[in-house]
């Protein structure tokens, strides 16, 4: 048997359908599969040692065909399923490169192999370099690096399940077909078809094996630019992936988008209202305004009676609490004013993930200033978590720390009990209040519920709710505090 196909024993019947790659919960086969690869990777000390730094690795659970080397009917590969109904497969990759190689027995090949020492492009690169550091020839360097850039797309021929093939530069042009986002996004970024989900795919359609769920976990530490928890889930990127994926997955039966289910169509409740704004209780999984995959939103119902309502703010669809709507463009103006100046505060509890042993990064976060705050655990802790954020181009909607390029955020904070958390947001940057919680910098703690930057159980919610608001009423000139109580008893255990 090819050595990148092992052979997956389980009592659990595959999926009906495909996983959607970029929200799901992954599948008991799925997570029976990347036990028998997280104990690999643990078993190499060379593998292990690279991995600890932090990487992602994908598992494809398949139903192999007669053209899988050998991987069905020769009673050499293993029983299959307990049960005897049908024999399953799992094939494993990684993202990039592991211990500076792409070629580990283990794991499936990348689609194209520009790691050969002796290919063009690793003589051609070390060309280019060569010009690089030749006087006078920085801007001949500069296009000959992007002549090659398109050479090695040229060599990245994608499958789908249909059997067809196609360039991954057609791929990602056709998918950014308006002149707008090809002349922002002309080309792929380096690395796109290298990540986990394109490597099983291609490898699975090449030797006729039929995909039948897939995850992806992260091993090791967070990096700069990755912030992700030991063993946990993932979703594929989007920046990269997702035309790759589209195209890949054509002929599949795969399953609804879950954000597409989870959307909310809980009526609003209302708690406070004048003649020029109101304010809600935005339910968790209700958009705040329409958005890429629903039109369903709170902005919406309110306009169903109000034409001219708009929401001041946002708060994420997982998010519930107090949403602030003006009534007409004056009275958003001004809000929107309020806001800008920080006029309008704001108070938000957060569940947080307990601490492993009763000690965190919370333990050790630090001001602005880079005072270390009270250790221990016993009582209340407060402090100020000031990390710069930007938006992670490849990965929206994440967001990355960049000390560099990011934009100032702060939340200053106080801990009510060990697990439940008052946030009060100073600057109101996307996923700010998620990631000063989730990161080793901030409190080390990721909000319960936290898809994207830290765990999840089945059907759990973000445990984030804005509950206060203070602000000058724009129009009467009258300070007004406003109130939406959360009840967390039963999460906090406590």
């Amino acid at each position: 048997m090819d050595s990148c196909i092992h052979p997956l024993v389980s009592s659990h019947e595959p999926p009906e359908r495909f996983t959607f790659p970029f929200e799901y919960e992954p599948h008991p086969l799925c997570i029976a599969a990347a036990g028998e690869v997280q104990r690999h990777i643990a078993d190499s000390e060379v593998l292990r040692a690279d991995a600890d730094n932090g990487k992602m690795f994908g598992v494809l659970v398949v139903k192999a065909g007669s053209g899988a080397d050998g991987a069905t009917g020769n009673g050499n590969g293993g029983t299959g399923n307990v049960n005897g109904a049908e024999k399953l497969y799992f094939l494993a990759a990684y993202s990039g490169l592991l211990a500076g190689r792409n070629d580990w027995s283990y794991f499936v090949p990348p689609v194209f192999d520009a790691q050969q020492p002796d290919g063009y492009f690793k003589r051609r690169e070390r060309e280019i370099s060569a010009l690089t550091h030749t006087d006078g020839m920085a801007e001949e360097a500069k296009e000959q690096s992007q002549e090659l850039q398109r050479w090695l797309f040229s060599q990245y021929r994608l499958l789908n399940a249909n059997g067809e093939e196609k360039m991954l530069t057609d791929i990602w042009q056709e998918y950014y077909n308006s002149p707008k986002l090809l002349t922002r996004y002309p080309l792929p970024p380096s690395g796109t078809g290298d990540c986990c989900a394109p490597k099983l795919l291609q490898y699975a359609y090449q030797h006729g094996m039929q995909p039948l769920c897939m995850a992806e976990f992260w091993w090791g530490e967070s990096t700069k630019t990755e912030l992700r928890q030991h063993l946990h889930y993932y979703p594929a990127c989007r920046g990269k992936c997702l035309p790759i994926l589209t195209w890949m997955m054509q002929g599949l039966t795969v399953d609804t988008n879950p954000e597409e289910l989870r959307i909310c169509t809980a009526t609003l409740t209302t708690v406070y209202e004048d003649q020029w704004m109101l304010v809600v209780d935005k339910p968790a999984g209700m958009l705040s305004v329409p958005g890429r995959i629903s039109s369903y939103s709170a902005e919406a119902i309110i306009q169903r009676s109000l034409p001219e309502a708009k929401a001041a703010h946002r708060l994420d669809m997982d998010t519930s609490g107090l949403l602030l709507i003006a009534k007409d463009a004056d009275t958003y103006r001004l809000l929107q004013q309020m806001f800008f100046a920080n006029k309008i505060k704001k108070k938000y509890l957060a569940v947080v993930e307990k601490c492993n042993g009763g000690s965190t990064a919370v333990d050790i976060a630090r001001t602005t200033c880079g005072a270390v705050l009270q250790n221990g655990t016993e009582s209340p802790r407060e402090g100020c978590i000031s990390l710069p954020l930007r938006p992670d181009p490849m990965n929206r909607p994440r967001q990355t720390v960049d000390t560099e390029h990011g934009k100032r955020a702060v939340t200053r904070y106080e801990f009510l009990t060990d697990s439940l958390v008052a946030l009060y947001p100073e600057t109101g940057r996307t996923h700010q209040l998620r990631m000063h919680c989730a990161h080793p910098l901030g409190l080390g703690r990721p909000i319960v519920g936290d898809r994207l930057y830290g765990t999840s159980l089945p059907g759990q919610r973000l445990m984030l709710h804005a509950a206060e608001l203070w602000l000058v009423h724009p129009i009467t000139g009258q300070p007004m505090h406003i109130e939406a109580p959360w009840n967390t008893t039963e999460f906090c255990g406590e």
